[in-house]
């Protein structure tokens, strides 16, 4: 089943590469998800900062890059009064060709430690760090999904970033399929917006930010502009591409 659909994804990503004319590219919409809310931050960093505050600014950041983008439109769903399913309908409605949702990392509690920073006790964790990105083979177009999450991989690697593989580890909470060790690819076909999204959908994870040194890194002006800069050129690389893709949804026959 799933070489199989590795095979597909690497064939599109293949047809990503930007060789075609201008008039043969269409344009492509992208939904920026901000994961979590200002209510429900998701996991808090080494530092006791709320997961959704680095989402935001990641997102906000990439919107801005993506804005002076050839052949992207974007925008950004903050969805502190939508439930998930809303989110991805939200994104139906403005046309989307992708949903790409924005996240930053943690661990199993086994492996958090804790530390004094700033007069308060926190949770942290040295044994993970990188990125990870997850699709569903729910969603319609899971090979759409996955040839954009092998785009995106590939050039968070040429930045220098690194995927954390920990995500695959058999206990529980984890022991998530990976699809794409070098790149970090997993799926999580019960994750919601990925699921129930109308069009080709990968989530991000940043970084750990348990991690105390990541936490750092993921904070660190330069380092967030190299990240933004390979994860737009992946998309602005590989969305006009998707767009022109036959989006007839793929059956759960087809996948496996």
């Amino acid at each position: 089943m799933r070489p199989h659909l590795l095979l597909i994804a690497a064939i599109l990503l293949l047809l990503a590469r930007p060789t075609v004319a201008q008039d043969e590219v269409e344009r492509c919409n992208v939904a920026i998800d901000i994961g979590h809310t200002e209510t429900t931050q998701g996991s808090t960093s080494a530092r006791g900062v709320g997961e959704y505050l680095f989402n935001r600014t990641m997102a906000n950041l990439l919107l801005n890059k993506l804005h002076r983008a050839h052949r992207v439109d974007a925008f950004i769903i903050d969805g502190n009064d939508m439930t998930l399913q809303q989110r991805t309908q939200f994104a139906a409605d403005h046309h989307a060709t992708v949903f790409f949702s924005l996240h930053h990392d943690s661990v199993q509690p086994r492996y958090l430690s804790t530390w004094t920073y700033q007069g308060k006790e926190h949770h942290y964790s040295a044994k993970f760090h990188g990125f990870s990105l997850f699709i569903s083979e729910k969603n319609p177009y899971p090979k759409q999904s996955l040839a954009l999450a092998q785009s995106l991989g590939t050039q968070l690697l040429d930045a220098g970033f690194t995927p954390t593989l920990h995500h695959a580890e058999k206990i529980p909470g984890e022991s998530r399929p990976l699809l794409d060790p070098h790149r970090g690819i997993y799926a999580f076909d019960d994750l919601i917006v990925l699921k129930t999204a109308s069009m080709p959908a990968v989530l991000l994870e940043c970084g750990v930010i348990v991690n105390r040194s990541e936490e750092l890194h993921l904070t660190d002006p330069k380092k967030r502009a190299r990240m933004i800069q390979a994860v737009a050129t992946a998309i602005e690389r590989t969305c006009p591409r998707i767009s022109l893709e036959d989006h007839t949804p793929t059956t759960s026959r087809d996948v496996h």
